[in-house]
Order: C-alpha cells, then sequence, then structure tokens
C-alpha cells in the first residue's frame, strides 16, 4: 500500500520530534506500507519576535508558571527517553522564531532532502539547543543535508518565500488545523498527535482495507 502522508510541524515542536520517530518505527514495522512525506510549515508561535525569546520565560508563560512548566516538560523528555531519543531540554536557552527553518524545509523539498533536513533541525534544537533561527546553523544544516549552502544563505539574506511560508501555515488553520504534529493521509484523514506505532498498525489497517481489492 502506498500513502502520500503530508506532515503539519514545527521544528521546535516536542511532540512533532517525537511524533516522526514513532512513525519511521511504524513503517519500518509495516514494510508493506510505503509513503511520499512532505512536512508543511504550521508556527506555533506566529507572532514570536524574529529575534526570539528566553526559554524559561516563554515556558512558564505559556504554561502558567514554572511547577506547570517542569512538569509538561519532565512527561515531554520522559516520553522522548522511553523512545531511545537523544535529548537535552537544559540546553535550549531560548525559543526561536522559525520562519526560517521553515524556509529552509520548504527549499529541501525541491531536492528531495526534507528528511534529512528535518532530522538535522530537531537535533539542532533538542540534542544540542542551537538556535535554529541562526543563518549559519541553517546554512551548514543545508550543507550538511546535501543542499547547496552557498545558495541557502544567500536566499536567507533576502525574504524569498517567506510570504509563501505564512500563507500555507494560514492556510493549514483555515482547513481546521489548530495542533502539531498533524498528518494528512491520502489528502483526507487527519491524524493528530504524537501517536504511537501501535495506533499506526491499526490505521494502516483500515487504509488497508478500504483500498479496492
Amino acid at each position: 500500500m502506498h500513502l502520500t502522508l503530508d506532515i503539519f510541524s514545527d521544528p521546535i515542536c516536542p511532540w512533532c520530534y517525537i511524533g516522526k520517530h514513532r512513525l519511521a518505527r511504524a513503517l519500518a514495522a509495516h514494510p508493506q506500507v510505503s509513503a511520499d512525506i512532505v512536512w508543511h510549515p504550521f508556527q506555533l508561535n506566529p507572532d514570536m519576535p524574529r529575534e526570539g525569546v528566553d526559554r524559561r520565560a516563554y515556558l512558564e508563560a505559556k504554561f502558567g508558571g514554572p511547577e506547570a512548566a517542569e512538569r509538561i516538560y519532565g512527561a515531554i523528555a520522559a516520553a522522548a527517553s522511553a523512545e531511545g531519543l537523544p535529548h537535552d531540554l537544559d540546553a535550549i536557552s531560548r525559543t526561536p522564531n522559525t520562519l526560517d527553518a521553515h524556509r529552509l524545509i520548504r527549499w529541501a523539498g525541491l531536492e528531495g532532502a526534507q528528511d534529512r533536513v528535518v532530522d538535522a533541525l530537531f537535533t539542532a534544537y533538542f540534542v544540542q539547543g542551537q538556535d535554529i533561527s541562526e543563518p549559519a546553523l541553517l546554512t551548514e544544516i543545508a550543507a550538511q543535508s546535501g543542499m547547496d549552502g552557498a545558495a541557502i544563505a544567500k536566499l536567507l539574506e533576502g525574504e524569498a518565500d517567506l510570504e509563501e511560508v505564512r500563507a500555507e501555515d494560514a492556510q493549514a488553520r483555515a482547513r481546521g488545523i489548530n495542533s502539531v504534529p498533524t498528518f494528512i493521509l491520502l489528502e483526507q484523514y487527519a491524524i493528530p498527535g504524537a501517536i504511537p506505532p501501535e495506533q499506526w498498525a491499526d490505521v494502516f489497517a483500515e487504509l488497508a482495507a478500504m483500498q479496492p481489492s
């Protein structure tokens, strides 16, 4: 069975990091299922200043204080550990604006490099605590993912595709997408959240049963 799979995500979303790994596990366990995956922009913080904000202040404001932030991110760290995913959430000092990261993901799609770029962004942010709004880092990620680093650096200096990324984000919200990750299968079935591989297995079985014999 072959699927088209559109993923709405933000590279600073920890559940997107976890959800990508869970999906990969599910696909590996079901070799009869193949998927053409396309990553789409959805900014968790569309009004974030371009320079980003202090991470601790952001989390405490978002979740209602330090205790709530620690509880929620403790659960996220536990989920990542259960998946065997490397992470160092304490290394993150700033929550960045992700517009330029989304531009890079968009350009990577033109070169068949989206999966590598998305992985590298997750690693840079959740494992290394780097600021993924920095043009130098995005250029490095592009080059390491097989893209033309010099060309990406030049594009990042201007406003190429900024409005296109914003428009795609707005279109996602207009379609009713209000959280990430959201997976759209075959352009019609929405799966919200970082569901575990066991649930993906059920989804694959349901879709297979719907296919014409």
